[in-house]
């Protein structure tokens, strides 16, 4: 596949060109030739000798910066005098800031907010602590905390370098939820100083977030912080992905005339994020589902050193099936890939049920391209933002800590999870139903409010909601 969003880079390249030994077709034609294209130019000064210009070039899997910049290093009269990389230009200073709700314009001002009339708020809060959720930030904030140990694709690559991750992860709660998001980047992989420190920093916050936290540590994390928080503890990793999965499982369904109860579904790759789409699918109805990883299909049949394998032997397969991939998905309706890239064969897929569905969700490669497989299917889809039916955790976690911060649930409970997926699957109506359209855009304004409404239903109708939120 050619030119998808994702293989395109786009640098500025600040030049400055001699008026008498060097024109500007000459430099833009040279880097066409390196593998670039020339997509916008700016005059940024100009005299009688010289020109200083900046280019806005994009390009693909066939050209580098690195070329460009050697290609045009090579002509007499131009130098080139700064390359930018405009992601890069976009994380100067990072991308959050702190703005006060109240301005400090006089004395009477400062003494409200902060001393001495603050004094009485804090006596307020300390004689009766609930009142935090009203009178400070934690009504209305969530934490997003990782260690930096299993980052997008990079893998355990620290918290200093996943900070640009969770900062975008903060901007995505307030753009979309107006929830107030802050990036906690720990400098720890340990199990109990993770679990100490999120302890530690909670009293601030309305919700914790956990993110890119490498199994098997992270189910530990989670399940702890949920034990001993009375705030909202959700693992995006685990819980996004199968609420995202579990909506777009339902349309499709609805596209392929079948129904969860009865269909046979493959989960390949058993992580924290295959473990929680199963028990999603499970809570949902599901009862055939096998799963399998890079030592075959889990089956009770063995013992596993791996705990979360033990338990999803235990509770998965009842048919006691054997083999690798191509054994598990002969004769399956549903494919659900959070593996790896380009495992999953045409020849698989011919293997499955009539009208097979396929998710193929490992990122950025899938287990296989849409365009290697829709002439197969009833619905395919990615966690590409290039491909239709991207399956992405934006739909899911904005509209659940928006619900569960407004009625103050002190968890996020199966009943609101599956909620938030029968919402987002709802936004599509059935006039937009296609098998190239499961799933609504991140962009519909309409999912963070519906997934909002019914988690907080859901959170009242199962007895969690410390309060009931005005509509």
């Amino acid at each position: 596949m050619q030119g998808t969003s994702l293989d395109r880079k786009t640098i500025i390249l600040r030049l400055e060109l001699s008026t008498k030994l060097a024109n500007f077709s000459r430099a833009a034609s040279t880097i066409e030739q390196a593998g670039g294209d020339v997509v916008a130019i700016d005059i940024i000064q100009t005299g009688k000798d010289r020109t200083v210009r900046d280019l806005t070039v994009k390009f693909g899997e066939g050209g580098s910066s690195e070329q460009i910049v050697a290609a045009l290093d090579a002509l007499e009269g131009i130098r080139v005098v700064n390359v930018s990389d405009r992601t890069f230009l976009l994380h100067l200073g990072g991308k959050l800031t702190v703005q006060p709700k109240t301005p400090i314009q006089n004395r009477d001002d400062l003494s409200r907010v902060y001393t001495p009339d603050v004094a009485r708020v804090c006596e307020a809060i300390h004689a009766d602590p609930a009142k935090a959720f009203n009178l400070t930030i934690k009504r209305n904030t969530v934490a997003v905390v990782t260690d930096g140990s299993a980052v997008l694709g990079l893998g355990n690559i620290g918290p200093h370098a996943a900070m640009p991750v969770m900062e975008g992860k903060a901007i995505l709660f307030k753009q979309f939820a107006e929830v107030d998001a802050f990036p906690i980047c720990l400098d720890t992989q340990d199990t109990e100083q993770i679990i100490a420190s999120v302890k530690a920093i909670a009293p601030a916050f309305g919700g914790i977030n956990l993110e890119d936290i490498a199994a098997p540590r992270c189910f530990e994390i989670e399940q702890r912080l949920r034990e001993e928080l009375d705030i909202p503890v959700f693992h995006d990793d685990q819980h996004g992905t199968s609420v995202v999965l579990y909506a777009g499982l339902l349309n499709a369904l609805k596209l392929a005339g079948k129904r969860l109860e009865d269909v046979r579904i493959v989960v390949c790759g058993i992580g924290a994020a295959g473990t929680a789409c199963t028990k999603m699918l499970l809570a949902g109805g599901a009862r055939h589902i096998v799963g399998v990883d890079r030592d075959g299909i889990l089956t009770a049949d063995r013992s596993y050193a791996h705990p979360m394998w033990q338990w999803y032997a235990e509770h998965t397969n009842a048919e006691r099936r054997n083999g690798g991939l191509a054994e598990a998905v002969q004769g399956a309706d549903v494919f659900i890939g959070v593996s790896a890239g380009g495992i999953l064969t045409r020849a698989h897929i011919q293997s499955m049920a009539n009208e097979p569905i396929v998710f193929a969700m490992a990122n950025p490669h899938p287990e296989i391209l849409p365009e290697q497989a829709e002439d197969l299917v009833a619905v395919l889809a990615t966690g590409r933002s290039d491909y239709p039916n991207q399956i992405n955790n934006v739909l899911c976690f904005p509209g659940i800590f928006r619900g569960a911060l407004d009625c103050r649930a002190p968890l996020i409970n199966e009943p609101m999870k599956l909620a938030a997926a029968e919402a987002i699957a709802s936004v599509v109506s059935e006039e937009e139903l296609s098998r190239h359209y499961i799933i609504p855009s991140v962009f519909n304004q309409r999912v963070v409010e519906e997934v909002r409404r019914r988690v907080v239903q859901a959170a009242i109708d199962s007895g969690v909601a410390r309060r009931r939120p005005h509509e």
